[in-house]
Parts: structure tokens; sequence; C-alpha cells
């Protein structure tokens, strides 16, 4: 075992659990090298359906992929720690372990070889340094950030429950990307299912959702069309748009703006722009974008080692100069995590790196339950039950490929069954 290729996968995401899958399961299998994911965390959770998680509407417990177990059945090992550093001379990574012992936990470093790595760490919230965004917004880069922002939108509402009269609740959303559209339409069907529950001080008629875009614009990042008709049904749902609003500074009761004026807002929740991770930022020896993402090139090698590939929304590649650089969509990573695994094979036999392309299926935005909007291959406009259905279809696929097309299917009936006979809102 200890001549095998060493391919450490650093990132359990929506890329890097895909890779680790299929490479497990081809040269994993074979014993022609040995596969090594690390992660931070204990289980895996699709990043698109955090803003489920948020709002409640999605159990995470039915949906979390343990890697422990997951690696057992697909021919590679876990590894659970906090990547910190790489040691490029001894061709090593260095995680930071923590062993729970009594009275108080232990934190250790460990390192670990590598003949090829792999960093697929995703990315973070960006809040461009904007006073109080910090101290006072919710974010949704993890399922412990969406756990929370549920806990507290459950709290108000049973708290609420202890008084005699009605209350308002004030909830913005700054940034109308995807995530923070998507976060809107699930919060507003999300306060329904509160009062049909009988949580009914707090009337949905005073539940004001504000989603806030610094352009002229929603979905900036996608097409007109796409933008137009996510308007339409957010204003159907009574949703207040307000673009051209750039924040200026967030408090405990207030976004306050650019020009002067503010609105009152008791739960924020910041999802406008990215960034790569801090451990990136940290990491010297390496070129980098202004955001910190690594530079690859097109076979997504970093400019500064052959030996580290960089892929999904961590990495800044521009696969040709006639192209945008990548933008961070799980398309991209999924796409990118298919063609790392014959540029695995293409390396372990001594063969010439490939180049990837990016094919662009289109795009999709999430309405609520039974609604969704997108464009397919740049010109079919998709709305309605139609649209959700290829929405759900993506994390479909996903499930397809972390753990096979008989156990999706499985998963998918398992769900069908529970969302029937379960609470449509997590009320714990």
């Amino acid at each position: 075992m200890s001549n095998l290729h060493k391919i450490v996968i650093v990132g359990g995401g929506a890329g890097g659990l895909e890779l680790a899958t299929q490479l497990g399961n081809t040269l994993g299998k074979s014993n022609k090298a040995k596969i090594t994911l690390v992660d931070q965390k204990l289980t895996h959770i699709w990043k698109p359906l955090l803003h489920e998680i948020a709002a409640g509407t999605l159990n995470p417990h039915a949906e979390e992929t343990n890697y422990f177990a997951h690696a057992s059945k697909h021919y590679y090992e876990f590894v659970l720690g906090s990547f910190i550093e790489i040691d490029r001379a001894t061709k090593q990574i260095v995680l930071e372990t923590t062993h729970l012992s009594k009275p108080d936990p232990i934190q250790k470093n460990i390192r670990l070889d590598y003949d090829t790595l792999i960093i697929a760490v995703g990315s973070t919230s960006n809040d461009f340094n904007t006073e109080g965004v910090k101290q006072h917004c919710h974010f949704l880069d993890s399922r412990k950030q969406a756990d929370v922002f549920q806990q507290d939108l459950l709290h108000l509402y049973l708290e609420a429950q202890n008084h005699e009269t009605t209350r308002a609740l004030n909830i913005a959303i700054i940034g109308a990307g995807a995530t923070g559209i998507e976060l809107a339409a699930e919060l507003f069907q999300a306060k329904q299912t509160f009062f049909k529950y009988g949580l009914n001080k707090i009337d949905p008629k005073n539940v004001t959702i504000a989603v806030i875009e610094a352009a002229d614009r929603i979905l900036p990042a996608l097409s007109e069309t796409i933008a137009q008709h996510s308007s339409h049904q957010l204003a159907q749902f009574g949703i207040r748009v307000l673009t051209q609003h750039r924040v200026a500074k967030v408090d405990a009761d207030k976004v306050y703006f650019a020009d002067g004026s503010a609105i009152d807002a008791e739960l924020k929740v910041w999802a406008a722009g990215i960034k790569a991770p801090a451990v990136l930022e940290k990491l010297t020896g390496f070129e980098k974008d202004n955001i910190h993402r690594l530079k690859v090139y097109a076979t997504l090698q970093t400019l500064s080692d052959p030996n580290i590939f960089a892929f999904g929304d961590c990495a800044h590649c521009q696969p040709t100069a006639d192209e945008t650089v990548l933008g961070p969509r799980a398309q991209v990573a999924s796409q990118q995590a298919s063609f790392l695994v014959g540029a695995m094979k293409a390396r372990i036999q001594g063969k010439s790196q490939p180049m990837f392309k990016f094919s662009d299926k289109g795009s999709l935005v999430s309405l609520s339950h039974n609604k969704a909007v997108g464009e397919l291959l740049g010109q079919v406009n998709v709305q309605g039950f139609l649209a959700k259905s290829m929405y759900v279809s993506l994390y479909r696929l996903h499930q397809a490929a972390i753990h096979g097309y008989a156990h999706a299917g499985l998963l998918t009936a398992k769900n069908f069954v529970t969302r029937k006979t379960g609470p449509k809102i997590k009320l714990h």
C-alpha cells in the first residue's frame, strides 16, 4: 500500500465528495491509488439545500451523509481534521484535529503525505468589511450556520406565542443572487406554515421579507430573462425587492444604506458575494486572485505547483483566454470532479494532463416548493412545476454521483414518503 500513488482531497463538499467517490470506486477499488478525503465535519450535506434548512422547510438529518460510513463503501479513507497548511518540500499537509477528553478537548496537529493534492475547500461569504455585518448578520456557508438561523427564527415564533397580541417580524436578506432569492421564497413558504401550525401570534401579513441588492437588478450573474421571471414571482409573494441599495452599515435592529436611508430588520442574512476560506488566504507561495482563490491552469493544476490541483469555488479557473473566469456554481464543481477522475488516471499512467472544458447546462432558481425558473442551454426558458422538477433532479443527480443510482432511487422514495407524512416545517 505504501508504494501506491497517494491522492489527497481536501474538502468534502459537492465536488470533493463526488471526486472521492468516483476515484475510490475506480482507482481505490482496483488498488491503483490510495484515495484520502479530508474534512473538518463528520457529515456532508449538499450546499444548495442550506436555504431550505435555514427556513426550516427541510430536515437536515434526513439528507446528510456520514463520511466514515460512506468511505467504507466506496474504497477511500476519510480523515477528520481542519486543513491548516501545506508543506510542499515534504509533500505533506498539516491538519488540526480535536481529541475529546475530560475536562478539556486536546488539539493536535497531524501530517498526511500526498503525491497529488486536490484542494476543494469551497468558499465563504464576503462581507467586504461592512460595519456590523459579522456581529449582526447570519451567514449560510455551512450546515451549522443554517441551523443557527432556523433556531433563531423558530424561537421568535415561540416567544411570540407567550404574548396576547400579535407582532410584526422584519427579515432582510442582503444579496439578491440565487441564495438570497431562494431563501426569500422559502421564508415566504415558512411564514404561511408557521401560522397554519398554530404559531399565529406572528401573522403572515405582518412578516416583511426584504431582498437587498447593490446592482440594478436581482440575480446579476444570471440572465435578464431569469431575473424578470423571478422578480415577478417575488412580487406575487409580496417580497420587497430593493435594488441599487448598497449597504453601508448593519446594527441589531436596522440595515443602513449608503444614501442615508434605513429599514427595520430583526433577522438579517448576508448573502452578497464570496471569497476563498481563510486557510487559503494564509497560504504562501501560491498565485491567487483578489478574493484569495488559487489560480489554476485549464488542467486544474495550480500555477505554483503541478502536484497541487484546485477546483470548485476555491479555484480561479479561466479555461481559455476568450472565456470569463468560471463562477461559483455547483455544476462547475461537479463537471470538474468528473474531469479530474480521468485526469488522475492519466497522471498515474504518466500521460499528459487533459484540459478542462466547461459545458454550461443552464441555470435554475428555486422559488418555493412547487415553483422555479430557469434557462436550459442558454435559450430554453422553463418555469413553474417543470422547472422545479428539474431543480430537484439536480440534487438527485448529486445523490446518484455519491451513492449510485439504485441507492439514490431509494432515497428519493424515502424523501417522498417523509414529505407526505411529516410536518412541512421543522418545529424543534
